[in-house]
């Protein structure tokens, strides 16, 4: 049977905040279910809205959590684990900026950090099986991101040896979410080790294709990087476990292209747009998930360098259900057919007199 797109959902990273009604489960859930969403997406490293060691070791307590959403009527989507997926590799240029995604007590120790990112990701494991989830949303982290540019010419098996460290770090996370039945979706972007298809390919391959080794698809991160986002769902629809709905463009000029020039988002030739006010084709993209088959959550994650957050969260609900599909079950052409056998096959294909 055909399966059925999911939402619309909302990522409430980006609308988490000390004033109400932002500021607790209770009231943003709430929130989210009065514009219009069916689904949350939680930031699982903000202690606000969740406690993600309870969350490991209780599950009365995601009981709680789903209750009370499904009470504002709204489902929880899958847990995101961004900031911790992020520390899992950090290379050294970035310690002093990534501290601030740790506790205190690990800042200015690399090591340490790591492993508290490490444990984060297994806990997030367990509180995914405890809330019925399949599919968590992360970043892998980065280790060779540095190098992205092979000037001065990088040393003969530097990436490769990246790629290695990172895939090593990982098969214990994915071998831990294998356990608890649950997908790890890596959002491929700009500033992670895998930012595109190819990237993703080289971590796949040393992983040993792990089945939990799967994709976040965001379509904003390859308009940024001109690739082709359609294509993409052609080639990597198997892996797609979460899909993130968000908008860009990419105007470049004499002046600045891919890499923006150091600009601020306002400036750059490539930017982040509210749902609808971008280049993305989602009438395509929605076309292609119908197409193969994708059943789980369309996510707005909201991100726009003009547009308001709460304007961009009340018109993203509507914009997603414009464009969800609800997949036939029979052929347009059903009504022209008949029933059919071995032997008229044979005639219509001239063999019956053979």
């Amino acid at each position: 049977m055909a399966k059925n797109l999911k939402g619309p959902g909302i990522y409430l990273a980006q609308f988490a905040g000390d004033a109400a009604p932002f500021d607790s489960w209770e009231a943003i859930t709430a929130w989210a279910g009065r514009h219009g969403f069916k689904g949350v997406q939680i930031p699982s490293w903000d202690g606000r809205l969740f406690d993600l060691q309870r969350a490991a070791e209780s599950r009365g307590y995601c009981d709680e959590i789903v209750g009370i959403a499904r009470a504002n009527g709204v489902e929880v989507t899958e847990l995101g684990t961004h900031l911790q997926g992020q520390l899992v590799a950090v290379h050294p240029a970035y310690d002093d900026a990534f501290d601030a995604f740790a506790p205190a007590a690990v800042h200015g120790k690399p090591s340490e950090r790591q492993r508290w990112a490490v444990q984060q990701m297994l806990l997030s494991a367990k509180a995914s099986r405890n809330l019925g989830l399949t599919s968590n949303v992360s970043f892998p982290g980065a280790l060779a991101w540095p190098y992205l540019y092979p000037w001065p010419p990088r040393p003969a098996g530097l990436v490769e040896a990246a790629f290695d460290e990172l895939a090593r770090r990982w098969r214990p996370i994915f071998d831990a979410f294998d356990e608890a039945g649950c997908h790890v979706c890596f959002e491929l972007h700009p500033g992670e080790d895998l930012f595109d298809g190819t990237s993703f390919e080289m971590f796949l391959e040393r992983v040993q294709g792990h089945p939990r080794c799967c994709l976040n698809y965001d379509p904003s991160h390859f308009v940024l990087q001109q690739l082709d986002y359609l294509e993409f769902i052609d080639v990597y629809h198997e892996r797609i476990k979460a899909f993130h709905v968000k908008d860009a463009e990419f105007r470049p000029t004499g002046r600045q292209g891919v890499y923006g020039g150091y600009q601020s988002w306002v400036n750059r030739a490539g930017r982040f747009r509210s749902l609808g006010d971008g280049q993305v084709d989602f009438g395509a993209i929605f076309s292609k998930m119908a197409q193969y088959d994708y059943g789980g959550w369309a996510v707005l994650e909201w991100e726009c360098a003009l547009k308001h957050p709460e304007a961009g969260a009340a018109e993203g609900a509507e914009f997603i259900r414009r464009h969800m599909i609800r997949v036939t079950e029979k052929s347009f052409d059903d009504f022209a057919g008949g029933t059919t056998d071995r032997a008229q096959i044979e005639r219509m294909l001239g063999l019956a007199s053979r």
